[in-house]
């Protein structure tokens, strides 16, 4: 499974790094009524700091993000015809999403934690190297003279990302008045 599709699917929430129930229940194959079941069945090995329910203005703020309706399907946690999720979402933390592993016993879901595992520590080495990359420039910069100021500027320029692109209007645009 490649690590960019779950990288993408990790979400900041509560100042967490966490999955969304729906994302989850994509990645193992199955429901995400399915995989709520399974942890309602199994609550005791879910405490809150491996799971919460998401407010409802948090689950507004998502669906401003992601641009998705209120009504949308999502992995088929409604009855066909009816809209979208009657409920709102849960966020499992790395602890919760390794928790579930013990839940959910198939093959597919083990494969799963063990790629979802290894992007966490991923992004765990790549957070901790930024920090540390941005620390050794602030000493050296406090250790040379200002004649290196060009430098330092050009290497933070260089460590900070770039803009995303502006994203393409979709629709029809009426035609411009002259």
């Amino acid at each position: 499974m490649p690590v960019e599709l779950i990288e993408r699917r990790i979400c900041l929430i509560r100042g967490q790094k966490v999955m969304l129930d729906r994302d989850l229940a994509q990645l193992y194959g199955v429901e995400t009524k399915a995989l709520n079941q399974a942890v309602k069945r199994n609550q005791d090995r879910f405490p809150d700091d491996f799971m919460f329910q998401l407010t409802a203005q948090e689950a507004k703020l998502l669906r401003i993000h992601f641009g998705t309706s209120n009504l949308e399907s999502q992995s088929g946690a409604s009855k066909p015809g009816r809209g979208g999720r009657r409920y709102l979402a849960y966020a499992f933390t790395e602890q919760g999403v390794a928790m579930l592993s013990s839940v959910l016993n198939s093959k597919r879901a083990v494969q799963v934690n063990i790629a979802i595992m290894r992007t966490f520590v991923r992004l765990r080495e790549l957070l901790a190297t930024h920090k540390d990359l941005a620390r050794k420039l602030a000493a050296m910069e406090d250790k040379y003279d200002a004649q290196f100021k060009v430098v330092f500027d050009a290497i933070r320029n260089l460590m900070t990302p770039a803009p995303l692109p502006p994203k393409r209007q979709i629709g029809f645009a009426p035609p411009e008045e002259k």
